[in-house]
């Protein structure tokens, strides 16, 4: 890691990675519709060291898109895009659309990381209408901070 006159430079190392993937940025998913169209949707998300998870309301089209083409990619980056994580991945579908499954936990620790030590209230209220979980594995990842630029873009 190299440093710069705004601060380092490089890749993230995994521990860096997991702490800032700890942190509530949101995600963007992006993904292909049925017309072959990217297709890219903001969303809450959970590591757990090794894959992204995202919970997905019964009608969201798609969670569709995912279970018919499981190629996707995700991105999560702070305001400024000091630090960033980049990955293609494989989606499969953990859970179809149900009430009181394994997203349940899931969407609570979202909400806690999200809106703070109240959010799981935020779900209550819908906790009786269906959700998907869905689990993305990553098979190629980015990662980056600064706001410099890495040294391939130079000259």
């Amino acid at each position: 890691m190299q440093e710069s006159g705004r601060g380092k430079l490089g890749k993230l190392n995994p521990v860096e990675t997991d702490r800032f993937l700890a942190e509530a940025h949101i995600a963007r998913l992006g993904c292909l519709d049925d017309e072959g169209w990217p297709y890219v949707v903001p969303t809450w998300h959970e590591w757990d060291g090794s894959r992204f998870f995202v919970v997905a309301r019964k009608k969201s089209v798609w969670a569709h898109y995912l279970q018919a083409r499981p190629r996707c990619a995700i991105t999560v980056d702070e305001v400024g895009g000091l630090r960033r994580v980049v990955a293609q991945c494989v989606a499969s579908i953990v859970e179809e659309p149900n009430v009181g499954g394994a997203w349940v936990p899931v969407a609570e620790r979202m909400a806690t990381r999200y809106l703070g030590a109240d959010g799981p209230t935020y779900l209550v209220p819908t906790l009786d209408r269906p959700r998907w979980l869905i689990a993305l594995d990553p098979r190629r990842v980015w990662t980056w901070q600064s706001s410099d630029w890495a040294k391939r873009y130079e000259n």
